[in-house]
C-alpha cells in the first residue's frame, strides 16, 4: 500500500469531517449489530438499537432518514441486547427485529410506517428476506433455530410464523443464495450449514476452518461463500463443490459482521478487538489476499458496503458510522 493510501485511510477512519455519520439519538452510544446495504433503496441499513430507529443512510451524501416505532431505552455503546439490531428489504417492505419486545416488524417503504408485527419464539439475531419463497427468516440462537415467517401484503400486510429449523449449535449469521435455493449459516465454532429453502432442512454441513465462526458473505454467481472468524481470519468456501476450502487469510481479531463487494472482488473484515478493518482481495479461484488495514474504533465489529468502493463501519461508543473509501484496485476476477 502506498504512503498516500495509508494516510488517506487513517484520516477517513479517524472520522474527519464528512467521513463519519452520526446516528440520531446516538450521543450516548449505540449497541449496533447487523448492518446492510439495499441496492433497491440505494441506502445503507443501520438498525440503531435502543434509539428505537432503523436509519437509512445515503452512501454518497451521508443524509440519514429514520424509521421509528421500535423499542427505545437507555441504550449505550456496549452490547446490542435492546431495540432493533437487524433489518432487510424485500417485496416493497423493510423487515426488522426488536430484541426488547422479541418481535419482527414489517415496514411499508411507501409510507415508512410499521404495518405488520409478529411475536417471535426466541430472541432475534439476523433478519433476512427470502425472495424465492416470499418469507422472512429470523435466526434465534437461544433456541438454536431459524424461525420462518410467511409474508403476505393482501388484503393487509401480515407476518405468520409457519416453521422452524433447528441446529445443533448456532445459528450464527445468515445469507440467502436464491440461485441455488439455499441459505447458509454457521455454528459458533467451525461448521457451516447449507439449508434448502423449500425443504426447510439442512442439506449439507461443512467444516469452515474457524475456531469461532461469525460473519458471512456470498459471491452468488460464482458460488463462493466467505466466513469471518472471531480469532482473526477470513475463509472462502466453494458451495458448488461440497464446501471445499478455496482460501484463507489472517485479519484483525474480534471479527463479527463482514461485507463483500462483488464489483471489486473485495471482502471487508472489521476486527472489533484490534479496532482495524482488513480489506481482502478475492482472486480468480477464490484465493484470499490481504490488501491492507485501516484503523477504525474500539468494538467496531460490523460493516456494510455499497459495492462501489465505500465501507461503512459501526462505531458503537460514539453512536455513528465511519465511512471508509476503498483505495485498492479491483481484484483479478
Amino acid at each position: 500500500m502506498s504512503v498516500v493510501a495509508a494516510v488517506t485511510l487513517c484520516l477517513l477512519a479517524a472520522g474527519n469531517e464528512g467521513d463519519s455519520i452520526a446516528m440520531p439519538g446516538g450521543d450516548r452510544g449505540i449497541g449496533f449489530d447487523d448492518l446492510g446495504y439495499s441496492s433497491k433503496l440505494g441506502k445503507v441499513l443501520v438498525p440503531s438499537g435502543a434509539t428505537g430507529r432503523v436509519n437509512l443512510v445515503d452512501p454518497k451524501t451521508g443524509a440519514v432518514e429514520s424509521i421509528s416505532g421500535f423499542s427505545a431505552g437507555a441504550g449505550g455503546g456496549q452490547g446490542h441486547g435492546e431495540g432493533t439490531t437487524s433489518a432487510d428489504v424485500g417485496g416493497g417492505f423493510l423487515f426488522a427485529s426488536d430484541r426488547t419486545r422479541k418481535t419482527l416488524s414489517g415496514v411499508d417503504l411507501a409510507t415508512r410506517k410499521i404495518v405488520a408485527t409478529a411475536q417471535l419464539q426466541g430472541g432475534p439475531d439476523y433478519v433476512r428476506w427470502v425472495g424465492p419463497t416470499s418469507e422472512v427468516w429470523v435466526t434465534e440462537p437461544g433456541r438454536k433455530a431459524i424461525e420462518i415467517f410467511r409474508f403476505t401484503s393482501n388484503p393487509a400486510p401480515a407476518l405468520t410464523s409457519v416453521a422452524s429449523i433447528t441446529f445443533p449449535d448456532g445459528p450464527e449469521s445468515l445469507v440467502i443464495d436464491a440461485t441455488r435455493g439455499r441459505a447458509y449459516t454457521h455454528s459458533w465454532k467451525d461448521t457451516t450449514f447449507a439449508v434448502d429453502l423449500k425443504a426447510r432442512a439442512v442439506a449439507a454441513t461443512w467444516n469452515n476452518g474457524c475456531q469461532g465462526a461469525r460473519g458471512i458473505g456470498l459471491d452468488e454467481p460464482r458460488g463462493w461463500l466467505f466466513v469471518g472468524c472471531d480469532e482473526g481470519q477470513a475463509v472462502s468456501l466453494d458451495v458448488v463443490h461440497g464446501g471445499a476450502k478455496l482460501g484463507a487469510v489472517k485479519t484483525a481479531k474480534g471479527v463479527d459482521i463482514i461485507a463483500y463487494s462483488a464489483a471489486l472482488g473485495h471482502l471487508y473484515v472489521p476486527g472489533g478487538d484490534d479496532a482495524q478493518l482488513t480489506t481482502v482481495g478475492v482472486g480468480k479461484a477464490g484465493a484470499l489476499t490481504s490488501l491492507g488495514t485501516a484503523p477504525t474504533a474500539p468494538d467496531a465489529h460490523c460493516v456494510a458496503t455499497d459495492g462501489a468502493g465505500t465501507a461503512f463501519i459501526c462505531d458503537p461508543q460514539h453512536g455513528r458510522v465511519l465511512r471508509i473509501r476503498d483505495p485498492y484496485p479491483a481484484s483479478a476476477r
